[in-house]
């Protein structure tokens, strides 16, 4: 399946609609052009959709899936895993609706706090976790292998 190209129309039908396993091949192929080595692996995505207890989101355009995100609880936190949108589709605000659903979700679940890793250069995912309010925790020195790159950790309480 092919992703947007181009600016969105303002009119452009935008959907977030839960995964499906034939969805999965088109998830590993986009980690691997995001994220390189440190792409999860196919085998990875599909025992983690199979047998996780995460919910997996697509955002479409037009019928074209253009990101993702996968969250759900990691023991009592609630956690933002993954969070893609396609090259060619960025700065159009998808990764922001995708955020939202994850924030939605959370609050519908009762979750205290919402938690995530980002990379410590990844500039543009800190400027938006950081508008939505979410706080630096720590750093997690050499999270993302191969490359070595630190996490800086994220929480942003939903309740007091």
């Amino acid at each position: 399946m092919k992703g947007v190209t181009g600016p969105l129309d303002s009119d452009a039908e935008v959907i977030i609609r839960d995964l499906e396993d034939d969805d999965l091949d088109w998830v590993a192929q986009r980690e691997r052009d995001i994220f390189g080595l440190a792409a999860w692996s196919l085998s990875l995505i599909r025992e983690d959709f199979l047998y996780g207890f995460s919910r997996w989101r697509g955002i479409e355009v037009e019928g074209l899936l253009s990101g993702y995100a996968v969250y759900g609880y990691e023991g009592d936190a609630f956690h933002l895993m993954n969070l893609a949108v396609v090259p060619e589709a960025r700065r159009q605000g998808l990764a922001r609706r995708l955020l939202e659903d994850f924030l939605a979700e959370a609050r519908r679940l009762g979750a205290p706090d919402a938690w995530l890793e980002v990379a410590t250069n990844n500039r543009g995912a800190l400027a938006l976790y950081r508008e939505y309010g979410f706080e630096d925790v720590r750093v997690r020195p050499r999270y993302y292998q191969p490359e070595g790159l630190d996490a800086l950790v994220m929480r942003l309480r939903l309740r007091p």
